[in-house]
């Protein structure tokens, strides 16, 4: 079901996206589009173009909404937060190394340490 709904979604921003595109300019954007009269003109109703946006932008915040509530009902009963000072669950996982395991194996016929120079 979140799969459907998400996929209509998608096709509802992409919809939304290109009927906005496609809409004439009324030239008040940031000194740009075409179409003369400014301030002096009425405001025109609305044609079809508009309408369309309406109808695409509430069947997407409807969609959002839809998914929100079920990925909510799909979320468990605890917290993430609840699961950071748990330590992580690894049944399998073998002992870690302490102390001088960790440093590579040496030679047997090695020094401790390396020799002192002489001046």
């Amino acid at each position: 079901m979140q799969n459907v709904i998400l996929t209509i979604h998608l096709i509802l921003a992409l919809l939304l996206i290109g009927v906005v595109l496609l809409q004439r300019s009324e030239g008040g954007g940031l000194g740009m589009g075409g179409g003369g009269g400014g301030a002096m003109s009425g405001r025109t109703a609305a044609n079809v173009m508009t309408k369309l946006t309406w109808v695409f932008a509430a069947a997407f915040i409807c969609t959002s909404i839809a998914l929100t509530i079920l990925a909510a009902s799909d979320a468990g009963t605890s917290s993430v937060i609840d699961q950071i000072g748990a330590p992580p669950v690894t049944p399998d996982a073998a002992p870690a190394p302490t102390g001088t395991d960790l440093l590579p194996p040496a030679p047997a016929d090695a020094p401790l340490t390396p020799p002192k120079a002489e001046n």
